[in-house]
């Protein structure tokens, strides 16, 4: 694969034996050809549809992963006198979705594009067009767990836990959903398992969704089952530190792969504002994680 972009002049400080060329006021540079591009394979953006109505992988995505992590923690508080048993579960599957919603959207538009909705203020209303921020969603999951465990009087940190373990199943399907859709494209590179996406321009870029999906989402599912399988339940918020900083490092390692958003670029020294939301995780997380683990295990 070989491509010529046009680069404006004041980029380019030098010129190699086969070019570049001056055009204008830019530089014509050949991209070298890349030995392996996988193409973008053809997946409708939605499941289905009836009519005006359409299912869309993201919104399945949202929907199966919160499904099934109820499912799951159902399954694991199904024993007699568990410290938060089934309601609590039951009415956070609707108070999370919402919190995971409005926070996910506030914090897309103020922190991401704020420039554009100030201008267009009904914009921020329609989720359905896209723009949701992970760490927005964090926080309103975070409402509705403070929320949920005081109207059924019931330890937060330990409804929190629970839902920890369970958080990245639902990251996993979304990042795999940002892949399908054609979205958040990694940088340029030539890697043999580059892809060309057909909304990323005609460069082979990384995939970072997938990335994401298997360092945010697989690998964090299975560290966390391991964890509660040696006894971090006992541990209050050991679970929540795992989460936190085992997807604070996985975030900030991929956004080094990841495409910048193109409203803001970096924020400084090539740092994202991705990774700049991440570390506070991170270091709490450390230090829920210390904290688990020096106290005493609870029943």
């Amino acid at each position: 694969m070989t491509a010529t972009t046009s680069i404006p002049a004041p980029l380019i400080d030098s010129s190699g034996p086969d070019g570049p060329v001056m055009n204008g006021g830019g530089i014509d540079v050949t991209i070298a050809p890349v030995a392996a591009a996988l193409p973008f394979p053809e997946i409708p953006s939605a499941l289905f549809s009836v009519g005006p109505f359409e299912l869309r992988w993201y919104a399945l995505a949202y929907l199966g992963g919160i499904l099934l992590g109820w499912w799951i923690l159902r399954r694991i508080t199904a024993k007699a006198g568990d410290p938060i048993g089934h309601p609590p579960l039951d009415d956070l599957i609707n108070f999370g979705i919402i919190g995971i919603i409005i926070g996910g959207r506030l914090v897309y538009v103020l922190g991401y594009n704020l420039d554009y909705y100030l201008a267009h203020p009904l914009d921020a209303l329609k989720v359905w067009q896209g723009g949701m921020a992970f760490h927005g969603g964090f926080l309103g999951m975070v409402a509705a767990i403070i929320f949920t465990a005081r109207r059924h009087k019931v330890d937060m940190v330990k409804l929190g836990d629970l839902i920890a373990m369970v958080a990245p199943i639902g990251e996993f399907f979304g990042r795999l959903s940002n892949f399908i859709n054609d979205e958040l494209h990694g940088r340029v590179t030539d890697v043999p398992w580059a892809v060309v996406f057909p909304k990323g321009g005609y460069l082979p870029r990384h995939p970072s969704q997938i990335y994401e999906a298997l360092l945010e989402g697989a690998l964090l599912v299975v560290v966390l089952h391991i964890a509660y399988r040696m006894g971090a339940r006992q541990r209050p918020g050991l679970l929540i530190g795992l989460f936190l900083a085992g997807y604070g490092m996985a975030r900030i390692v991929v956004e080094n792969f990841r495409e910048p958003d193109a409203q803001l670029g970096f924020l400084f020294a090539e740092v994202t504002m991705g990774q700049l939301l991440s570390l506070p995780m991170v270091v709490i997380g450390l230090w829920l994680i210390r904290r688990g683990l020096s106290m005493k295990a609870t029943p």
